[in-house]
């Protein structure tokens, strides 16, 4: 059993536990649970003699953990999980502990096996993720058969199966008589593993009892009541008769209505009295995440606050409208879409010019293929076809691409080019077809 009577420890003007008087049990698993910074692990170390306290005492099985004769045979515990040499096998780092505190070395094998490490053993525990960490913590622990442990967040990085196994391994080592101390933020795995809760807030103590008394001292239970959708006149008629027989209602945002004061069979003689169906009669007990959070909300030291995203926002340009969304954006399959082109031509480069490329470039008179075309000729007149450089090759020096012909206007273009006929040839588009 863990006993503590006045324990206080203070740090220079700091005070992290005050007058802390509580005793943990054998044969149930006790969860100790506060916000962050209310002195848990400095409770955790003062009993395992890591820390001396300022006043007041703490014992384990009546005598202080310094006093235990091979303390390592009787008390195991896991507050620090990164707390290994990372250079060392796992097999290796329970091997010198069971050395220290002369445990035979098939122990080491036997408690991998518990954690499941038996895989790994003779690997570096540097290389061990957060989960395998904590489970060679708890080996560690578990090493000396001890009838005290005590764990500070031993689901701390496990899977949901890891989870369950801590689970079921306290509630066995428990079973078995012993004293077992565990502390966690997680509320909801708490519940399913505690028997017993031990609660402080600011080093002080605020909570010992059952779990089951811790909820129903600091929570409301009601009773949940639903009316047909369809029919808005019977919720309003169940809610007066209600509030006359001396019950509360609270509408709630589905449209059901939250009922106190009254019990559940009171509720259902209302509803058939004044002929109103249920579509719904359930109570609701609060969790002990929601009882948690109802005592502590006056003891929490780090509370956030909506970001308010201060001088991060770019205020817009004069007359300029904030971005719409994009319909479909961020859905599977959705693209960006090209950039618009205004009046059917090309893109344009730095300061209005001509786009260089394979597909056309400032000066060569070789229009964008993959552009859009432009607007459509007045009705009676064709477009007139694309048509080749008229230069002639031998103009061409030995080995070198013929010239560019000079740029021509659109009005001597359009004249100079032959009407299309439908009997006519492909016109030619390489210089090796004119050839």
């Amino acid at each position: 059993m863990i006993e503590a009577v006045g324990l206080t420890k203070r740090y220079g003007d700091k005070t992290a536990v005050y007058n802390l008087s509580f005793q943990v049990r054998p044969g149930a698993v006790t969860g100790f649970l506060g916000p962050n910074g209310s002195g848990k692990s400095t409770t955790m170390r003062m009993i395992l003699g890591l820390d001396n306290p300022t006043s007041g005492q703490v014992t384990i099985g009546g005598y202080p953990y310094r006093r235990l004769p091979n303390a390592a045979r009787q008390v195991g515990a896991l507050l620090d999980a990164k707390a290994v040499h990372g250079g060392r096998a796992a097999r290796n780092h329970l091997l010198c502990l069971a050395q220290l505190s002369g445990i035979p070395a098939r122990r080491v094998d036997e408690v991998l096996g518990v954690v499941g490490l038996q895989d790994v053993a003779r690997k570096r525990s540097k290389g061990f993720s957060l989960g395998m960490g904590q489970r060679l913590g708890i080996a560690a622990a578990l090493l000396g058969d001890p009838q005290v442990l005590l764990f500070d967040e031993p689901v701390n990085g496990l899977d949901p199966e890891g989870i369950l196994w801590v689970r079921n391994l306290m509630k066995a080592l428990a079973a078995e008589g012993r004293t077992v101390f565990v502390s966690s933020h997680l509320m909801s795995e708490m519940a399913l593993t505690a028997d017993h809760l031990i609660v402080i807030g600011r080093g002080q103590l605020l909570a010992d009892m059952s779990i089951q008394d811790f909820i129903a001292a600091n929570s409301a239970g009601f009773a949940r009541v639903r009316t047909p959708d369809t029919e808005p006149q019977l919720r309003e008629k169940l809610s007066s008769a209600i509030t006359e027989a001396g019950g509360h209602v609270l509408p709630e945002q589905d449209g059901a209505l939250r009922v106190t004061g009254l019990a559940l069979p009171r509720i259902s003689d209302i509803a058939h009295d004044t002929d109103v169906r249920l579509w719904e009669l359930s109570p609701h007990q609060a969790s002990l995440e929601e009882a948690y959070m109802r005592m502590t909300q006056g003891a929490v030291d780090y509370r956030s606050t909506i970001d308010q995203k201060a001088g991060l926002m770019q205020p817009l340009p004069p007359g300029t409208q904030p971005p719409m969304p994009v319909p479909g954006q961020g859905q599977p399959g959705w693209y960006a879409p090209p950039p618009p082109q205004q009046g059917g031509q090309p893109f344009t480069g730095p300061q209005g010019q001509a786009p260089t490329g394979p597909y056309g470039g400032p000066g060569t008179g070789t229009p964008n293929p993959y552009a859009q075309a432009g607007p459509a000729a007045p009705q009676g007149q064709a477009q007139p076809p694309f048509q080749p450089p008229a230069a002639p090759l031998s103009a061409a020096p030995p080995g070198a691409f013929p010239a560019a012909p000079a740029p021509q206007s659109q009005a001597s273009a359009q004249s100079a080019a032959p009407a299309p006929q439908a009997s006519a040839p492909a016109t030619p588009t390489k210089p090796e077809d004119v050839r």
